[in-house]
Formats: structure tokens, sequence, C-alpha cells
């Protein structure tokens, strides 16, 4: 390695200080964006960073953690016993089938063609039943092997421009449903593979709808992958593409752009950036409100009562306590019809009032998402971090509770 090279580390004994400073860096966060987002000062950061602070509390380990998106603790501390992985959840059992059906890919199938009209109905049921299950990996991962090798047949197998175009389309789609079951399991090749062969298939499709949906899920994997730079240039050119369709665009698609405006303002609210987080949020805001009343997107979730969800997470991502539980109570997640995506905004209920120092409430409302869709919660890094820290709570009760949802959720049990 080059002297001047960016140190490895997990390759040397470093200190705690000394590797936050390495992953911050990576993250292309400064010290300033880092402190606030933590609720500390700039000097203070320098201070861990330099050794003249040893390793802070477990409390402020996670959210270091949580910050930089550092899947395992001991990548941070050093530490070997302390392993919890916290941003990567079990792998189901199903990801085998689904794996297989994704990697075989065969040139030739002796499966019988499927029409599009019968593979958009069986996609479309897909869907539902993913919002309606509470245990929506078991559904979903259920359905897919069979959904992904009847979809590549069809598009192989189809004779004219307009049939190909068609059964692309419900391809990307396929491997988007596919995505939101890959996403957060042990596999992050698959994932990647994933979104890449569904945004091949909606260029082909040339469908604004599948490549804004296939737009939207990339950057979320950039993004998840701590790649913010590259999740802004899909953003942006994604928009970019739909923007001049939007004058005469379905609702479906006006949805799919402002479910994209506010992908931007996620990001920037896990870059530091406040004023670009709430700006992208209102714009999606104002896209949400021209739909028809009710309206609920079925891939994005895109709608008014998730806007106020949305509302939470922008306000959660900058790290501001009063204002994350402010809007906390301006949201209602019982008006989301989707399971997973209702116990999601739980979750996020919960970071916000842990931010607010109320991790008794905190533990509560997760123990609301889990009655929702414990499948959710038991991938989600939030509450893995949440229920780890009041493990270690000084209130028996509390530490009771926190024990109880570590069993539910399986991983951090032991």
């Amino acid at each position: 390695m080059p002297d001047d090279a960016t140190p490895d580390p997990y390759a040397h004994p470093l200190v705690f200080g000394q590797r936050m400073q390495i992953l911050r860096t990576r993250r292309g966060l400064s010290r300033p964006v880092l402190a606030g987002l933590l609720g500390r000062s700039p000097s203070w950061v320098k201070q861990v960073e330099n050794g003249a602070i040893n390793t802070p509390s477990l409390p402020m380990i996670l959210r270091v953690a949580e910050v930089l998106r550092v899947s395992n603790l001991a990548d941070l501390t050093g530490d070997r016993t302390m392993t919890a992985d916290l941003f990567t959840g079990p792998g189901h059992r199903l990801l085998p089938a689904v794996k297989e059906a994704v990697n075989a890919f065969p040139v030739r199938s002796d499966r019988e063609p499927t029409p599009v009209t019968h593979l958009r109905h069986r996609l479309d049921r897909a869907w539902s039943a993913r919002h309606a299950a509470a245990r929506h990996r078991e559904v979903v991962g259920d359905l897919l092997p069979d959904l992904i090798r009847d979809a590549q047949c069809g598009a192989r197998a189809a004779e004219t421009s307009a049939e190909r175009r068609a059964m692309q389309a419900i391809l990307s789609e396929v491997y988007s449903l596919a995505q939101f079951f890959v996403a957060y399991q042990p596999d992050s090749s698959l994932l990647w593979r994933v979104a890449e062969r569904g945004m091949v298939a909606a260029q082909e499709s040339e469908d604004p709808h599948a490549i804004g949906i296939a737009g939207w899920l990339t950057v979320q994997a950039h993004r998840g992958a701590g790649q913010f730079d590259a999740a802004d240039t899909v953003n942006a050119e994604t928009l970019r593409f739909l923007g001049a369709l939007l004058p005469d665009a379905s609702n479906e698609v006006r949805a799919v752009a402002g479910a994209l405006h506010f992908e931007a303002g996620y990001t920037a609210a896990r870059r530091g950036e406040s004023g670009a987080a709430w700006r992208q949020w209102d714009t999606a805001r104002t896209v949400a409100r021209s739909l028809p009343p009710g309206y609920y997107h079925p891939v994005t979730s895109f709608s008014t009562a998730v806007m106020s969800a949305h509302a939470v997470t922008v306000a959660v991502e900058l790290h501001a306590g009063p204002e994350s539980a402010k809007q906390v109570a301006r949201a209602d997640g019982d008006l989301i019809p989707s399971r997973p995506r209702r116990a999601r905004h739980r979750i996020e209920e919960a970071r916000a009032y842990q931010l607010d120092g109320q991790p008794d409430v905190a533990l509560a409302t997760l123990a609301k998402a889990h009655e929702a869709a414990p499948e959710t919660i038991a991938y989600n890094g939030y509450a893995r971090r949440i229920v780890l820290e009041e493990t270690g709570s000084r209130s028996p009760e509390r530490r009771r509770r926190a024990g109880e949802l570590a069993v539910k959720l399986g991983g951090l049990a032991a």
C-alpha cells in the first residue's frame, strides 16, 4: 500500500478514534457535519479522533455507527467480541430459492411463455400480498422464483417489439419486487445484481414508469452503501428523464417523480444538509397533493399519508430531536395501508423518540412496529440499534422490555 493511501481500519489494531476518523473520511463527512449529526461539537469529534477523549459510551458508539453506516460494531471498535451486525438482517429461508432463480438466467427455457396480461395480474397480486402480509418476505419469497423465471421466459419469447418492451417492463418490476425481498439480507452482491438487471430491463422497455421505479431503487441501493454522490447522480438523471414527460404523464409516473424528490431530500438529510432536505420534501409533498384523493403508489408507497411519515424520517436523519418528535405528532401512521410501510414508519417514530430522550416510548413504538410487520423490524438496523442500546439501560424495567424485543428480533437475543 502506498504511504499516502488511506489506511485500512480493519487491517491494523487502531484505536476507536482513528477508526472513526477513517470511516468518517470514507463517508465524505467533515468534522462539523459529523458533530452536528451526533449532537456534539466539532472539537469533541477532533478530540475523540486524536485520542484526547477515550472510547465513548455504548449509546454514543451506536450513534456513531448509525451515522457512519457501520454495519458491524467490531469494524468501529476493533473489539471482535462486539460483532453485532446492525444493518444486515438474518438470511431468510427462501433466499436461496430466490437467488437460484436470479442467477439461473437461462438462454433457452422449456417453460411455456406466459401472456403479458397474465404476468401483469400475478405481479399486481404479489404487490398487494406484500402490503397486506405481516410476514411479507415469506409471501414475496414464495412467489418470486416462478415470477422471475416466467418474466425472463416471456421477455425472451416476445415476437414483436411492442410485446418485448411490455415484457421487459414486467421483468424490471419483478426485479424491483425482488429487491425489496433481498434488501438487508446477507448477500450484497445479489442485491446489486437484481438492481442492475432491473435497470437494464427498464431501459429496454422504454417505459417511463419502469425506468422511474428502477432509478428509485438504485438510488436507495447506492445510499445504503454510503455512495451518496452516486445516489444523487442517479436521482438527478432519472428526474431529468421524467421531467420532460410530466405534463402528460399518468398518476403513476407523477408519483414516482414525487418519490424521487423525496429520495433526494433523504440523501441530503443523511449528509446533514437541512435546507436541501426540506426543500425536496416540500416538492414531493406538492406532487402528492396533486394526485387523486386516497392515491397510493403500489411500489414506492408514495401518497399524502406517507409524506407525513417522510417528514419524520427527514427530521430523524438530521438528528433533530425536538423537531422529530413534533413531526411524529403531526403524522398518522394508521393511514398507511401497507403493513411493512406502516411498520417502517413506527421504527422512524421510535428513532424520533429516542433522539428526543424518550426511550420508553421508543421501545413501545418498536413493539407496535413488530405487531404490524415482524419481518420489517427484524431486518431494520435502526430498530436493532435502539434495542441493543436499551438492553444496557440502567432501568431494570427498560432492560427487560428491550430484552423481550431482542428475543423477538432473533439476531440480538444472544
